[in-house]
């Protein structure tokens, strides 16, 4: 009895946690996206959508691998225990992923802007020998 409720609540939390992660991605990193593509909204929004797919492929497939449970739940606590320690390893991957979303979106940014308006050649370090050939 309550293996089959924790694992409904376990996949209930997992993907709702999991969707809003994504939606916020998705949402917010349209944003960076677009810079990174130089107003190309297109472009931006079908990488957006891919890096979205993307994140929900690993997610999920990690909830899913981690779904499975041996042994058998006698009471109400080790239940709650039980999905605990599935929730916790998933809100871990969660984060990388968006930290890792993020870094993405990152570098796409720089790569999309590498001369940044007030920046030198060096990104932002002035070579001090070109003051002195002036």
């Amino acid at each position: 009895m309550y293996m089959v409720g924790s694992y409904g609540v376990y996949l209930a939390l997992s993907l709702a946690v999991t969707v809003w992660v994504a939606l916020s991605l998705k949402r917010n990193g349209r944003v960076f996206l677009v810079e990174a593509f130089q107003g190309n909204t297109e472009v931006a929004d079908s990488v957006n959508h891919l890096l979205v797919v993307g994140f929900y492929l690993v997610n999920i497939g990690y909830v899913t691998m981690a779904l499975r449970t041996e042994g058998a739940l006698p009471g109400l606590r080790e239940a709650i225990e039980m999905v605990c320690g599935k929730i916790g390893p998933v809100l871990l991957v969660l984060g990388v992923m968006h930290f890792g979303n993020l870094y993405i979106f990152h570098r796409l940014r720089q790569r999309g802007n590498p001369r940044r308006a007030g920046r030198g050649e060096l990104g932002g370090w002035e070579d001090p020998r070109s003051k002195v050939l002036e």
